[in-house]
């Protein structure tokens, strides 16, 4: 490894500690109730699903609409495997049927149960729906995403989702443990790690073999199936992995949350999930990890007072005071999107020197206006 290279992932890792521990220290010394704590958490949590579609429609160039539905399979499983046995047994969840699974398995295993059971629905699905492209792809993922919605509201399912709203009755989060110890692990920066940890997977996937060939298959695959690709074999096992890693991300979803609830994981979850991808770039996964943070901080957080029809000390006429915060916000992501055609990182990376171009830039740019008005 080269003195260039080897620098790089140097400052990588300080950067992502850096991060890591900014988390920890907010941890201990924020409330708990903070909204900031919500932004975090849910902003790791999109940079996953993102990120997990990126791998899809931005590496192997597969238009899939179906993450909702993979989500929403993960956060059932993941609520049904964790939930304590003495909240099954309590009449004020399961009031109207006998919960048929009578255990429960803890926070990790969870996780990847959750991810293994959309991997494998994804397995499933992707036998007849891979052979479509383009847009009959998309149409077809994102029906199987609403059939699945569809199937979890049923009461035929009550003994085992109590319906389609699955009370937990706890925070989960608060009573997650570090392995073998009753060591409390900071809410947040569990689902740093567990986040950080899959997108590090998902890189390390995209910088491998497979990784260049869902990128010959997304670039031309007439050439790649000529080079001995083999087509389905590869968009299936990319179609699976990136169901696996949303699975897991519907299930840090479902951790934080005092409820499951089916109607959550509609078809406009992932149409958010497509908008965060095309904001920061497809193709780019840092760009991904960008636009989810400032995606959920202007949803949830920087617009939240445009609910009472107020934006920046001026009220809303009548006619948008019940919408205005959705007409504020839309608009800012025009703009955002007709400044960054191609996205805020295109189908770049975040780099240290590419951060120093931009600052050298700014400054340079800051002398030059100095000049003129001189």
């Amino acid at each position: 490894m080269d003195r260039e290279k080897r620098n790089h992932l140097i400052r990588l890792f300080v950067a992502i500690a850096a991060v890591y521990l900014v988390v920890l220290v907010l941890e201990f010394t924020l409330r708990p109730t903070s909204v900031l704590f919500t932004v975090l958490r849910k902003g790791a949590i999109y940079s996953l699903v993102a990120v997990s579609m990126n791998l899809l429609n931005g590496f192997t160039g597969l238009f899939s609409l179906g993450q909702a539905g993979f989500m929403l399979l993960g956060a059932y499983t993941y609520a049904i495997l964790t939930m304590p046995v003495s909240v099954k047994e309590s009449e004020r969840v399961y009031k109207y049927y006998e919960c048929i699974v009578g255990f429960d398995t803890g926070s990790f295993i969870g996780l990847i149960a959750a991810g293994l059971v959309a991997a494998f629905f994804a397995f499933l699905i992707g036998l007849p729906v891979l052979r479509l492209k383009s847009d009959y792809l998309a149409i077809a993922t994102l029906g199987f995403a609403e059939i699945v919605r569809a199937i979890f509201q049923w009461d035929v399912l009550g003994p085992l989702t109590n319906g389609a709203n699955l009370l937990r009755e706890y925070k989960d989060l608060s009573r997650i443990t570090l392995p073998f110890t009753d060591i409390p692990f900071p809410p947040t920066l569990f689902v740093f790690i567990v986040a950080g940890v899959c997108i590090l997977l998902i890189v390390l996937l995209i910088n491998s073999s497979y990784g260049r060939a869902f990128k010959a298959i997304r670039d031309d695959e007439t050439a790649a199936e000529a080079m001995g690709i083999n087509l389905f074999r590869h968009k299936e096992l990319s179609f699976v992995i990136s169901s696996f890693f949303a699975g897991i991300s519907g299930a840090l979803l479902a951790a934080f949350q005092y409820t499951v609830q089916a109607q959550q994981f509609k078809s406009m979850m992932t149409y958010e999930i497509l908008l965060i991808v095309v904001i920061g770039g497809i193709g780019s996964i840092s760009g991904s990890c960008i636009a989810s943070f400032l995606y959920i901080a202007l949803s949830e957080w920087w617009l939240r007072g445009l609910d009472m029809g107020k934006f920046l000390g001026i009220a809303a006429p009548d006619l948008f005071r019940s919408g205005f915060r959705r007409l504020v916000f839309s608009v800012i992501i025009m703009i955002i999107v007709l400044f960054f055609s191609r996205g805020i990182m295109g189908d770049k990376e975040l780099s240290y020197g590419r951060m120093k171009d931009w600052a050298c830039r700014l400054v340079r740019g800051r002398r030059t206006k100095k000049e003129a008005a001189k």
